[in-house]
């Protein structure tokens, strides 16, 4: 289900925080209760700072319904440390590849990261990167149209994809229980991905691991 938390010039980091709380069925003032609460949450979005302390609040809160909350590690080029929300306790950080598998030109990296998925290269041509849904309307639906990005906000959805997967087959795991399938399931980097974390997403390896949750 998608939330907006954000519009044309931005917003504030309470909305993006009233996001995530109402995504995972948490209250919220001035909001009908979500009936249909997401175990999972994609935030293909951040900026850069410490993490702040309205966010790992709402984290923390999603985290409590057994929310698993998945973020882009940032596109500067830069530890990921100094990017936020992936900086937040208890999100799990995704890096992004190329199509060779590894680390992408812009993609952020570090001892954050839990894992890498693919993100898209588009330097060279548009279609190495990643062809993603695409709406042409302005104010209101439009024409329903694709397009290629890139980006690690490409990489998390592909991570949060799997996450409903996982969670679809064994509902009862935690968070970190989740987080931890991920890495130990991911596939060695086959190009070079330093602090890219455990691996590459691997959707097709993760069912072994499920079973041991």
């Amino acid at each position: 289900q998608p939330g907006r938390v954000l519009g044309k010039c931005g917003g504030y980091t309470s909305d993006i925080a009233d996001g995530m709380i109402w995504a995972s069925g948490g209250t919220v003032s001035g909001l009908p209760a979500n009936a249909t609460p997401a175990r999972v949450i994609n935030m293909s979005l951040g900026g850069g700072g410490a993490c702040d302390t309205t966010s790992q609040n709402a984290i923390n809160s999603a985290r409590s319904r057994g929310t698993v909350v998945v973020v882009a590690a940032g596109n500067e080029n830069q530890n990921a440390s100094n990017s936020r929300p992936a900086n937040c306790s208890g999100v799990i950080a995704v890096a992004a590849t190329d199509r060779n598998g590894s680390r992408a030109y812009y993609s952020n990296y570090g001892a954050i990261v839990a894992l890498a998925a693919p993100g898209g290269d588009m330097r060279s041509s548009s279609s190495n990167g990643i062809l993603s849904t695409l709406n042409a309307g302005t104010t209101s639906p439009g024409a329903d149209a694709y397009a290629y990005y890139q980006g690690t906000s490409m990489a998390t959805p592909h991570v949060a994809g799997v996450v409903a997967l996982m969670l679809s087959a064994k509902p009862g795991a935690t968070p970190d229980q989740v987080k931890a399938a991920l890495q130990s399931s991911a596939r060695a980097f086959p190009g070079s991905c330093s602090q890219c974390g455990s691996g590459i997403l691997d959707a097709a390896h993760w069912s072994s691991v499920c079973a041991q949750l």
